[in-house]
């Protein structure tokens, strides 16, 4: 279903933030080989293509907003910053950033919004990010556009990712540091990208929320994702957990050394410490929208292919 062209005569005209990033861009190539009408924002001038348009704008700019919801059917929110230094900042990007969004969407009456948030969304009084993307649901879900679809993606690998990409680089070495033991999802970028784009396509109405993940039941414990990892390198791996004090004290001392620059920060740190980070089965999409297609075990060695083919290991 999510790999067929549309049936109507007029391709649909999707209107995307966040297209340049690791999720936004597999849907965009997913969106070309099924010849679909693209509108994406950008904050660098880009030449358009054949089946993309681009709007060159932020999510602070109003004016960029409108022109890229002019004419669409559906919104496709994926921008939105995961690491940036305190709640100011995650309210700017994940909270004011939505809110345009959706003001634009309904200031060109497009009937149809999909927001990608996060499992953080969950515990918001967990982490500043995850209070930033409970702000951005209850926003879409209480908002001015009609047809409302939240997705809450749990740990997304896959080509091009440079977050999970730390996990495969510390594989190579046969040691892997972890989190303080607990359970986890993942899904393959390529499997988001389908969902969403059968999320885009979908005819429903009202307002909905859902979790999905690879079909794996009750997630995978750190311990066992990290010998997934492993065996897809090829590597033997011990696997070592790191107390939530340490990783604490970690995350003091990469802001010191970093700053702004810190990718350990005490908000990611908290968000890590969590024992529990699989979805909710109650909330997985109807089979018949979307069903995952890629095992995480094939996905993770071809994730660990890309990652040699272009230099990163």
């Amino acid at each position: 279903m999510t790999g067929d062209k549309p049936s109507s005569k007029r391709s649909p005209v999707i209107a995307i933030t966040g297209g340049t990033g690791f999720v936004g861009s597999h849907f965009l190539d997913l969106a070309r080989k099924n010849m679909l009408s693209i509108r994406a924002l950008t904050r660098k001038p880009s030449i358009d293509e054949e089946y993309v348009q681009w709007v060159s704008g932020t999510l602070a700019d109003t004016a960029a907003l409108e022109q890229l919801c002019d004419g669409a059917d559906v919104v496709l929110h994926i921008a939105g910053a995961v690491n940036v230094a305190d709640r100011a900042a995650f309210k700017i990007a994940n909270v004011d950033g939505t809110a345009n969004v959706l003001r634009a969407a309904h200031a060109q009456d497009v009937r149809r919004f999909v927001h990608v948030s996060s499992l953080a969304a969950r515990e918001p009084a967990l982490s500043n990010y995850g209070w930033s993307k409970a702000e951005s649901e209850r926003l879409v879900r209480d908002g001015p556009v009609p047809s409302n679809i939240t997705i809450r993606p749990p740990a997304i690998y896959g080509p091009r990712d440079i977050d999970m990409f730390e996990m495969f680089r510390m594989a190579k070495n046969g040691i892997m540091l972890l989190p303080p033991p607990g359970r986890m999802s993942v899904i393959h970028v390529i499997d988001l990208a389908q969902l969403l784009l059968a999320l885009a396509l979908d005819q429903s109405d009202g307002s909905m929320l859902y979790e999905a993940d690879d079909g794996r039941p009750n997630g995978w414990s750190h311990a066992e994702f990290a010998r997934a990892i492993g065996q897809a390198m090829h590597r033997n791996i011990r696997a070592v957990h790191v107390p939530k004090w340490v990783l604490e004290l970690a995350a003091k001392g990469d802001r010191l050394v970093r700053g702004s620059k810190a990718k350990l920060t005490p908000d990611r740190a908290r968000y890590m410490a969590h024992p529990d980070w699989t979805i909710d089965p109650a909330k997985r999409p109807p089979p018949d929208l979307w069903q995952p297609q890629i095992a995480t075990d094939q996905g993770l060695s071809d994730t660990a292919t890309w990652y040699r083919s272009e230099n990163w290991l």
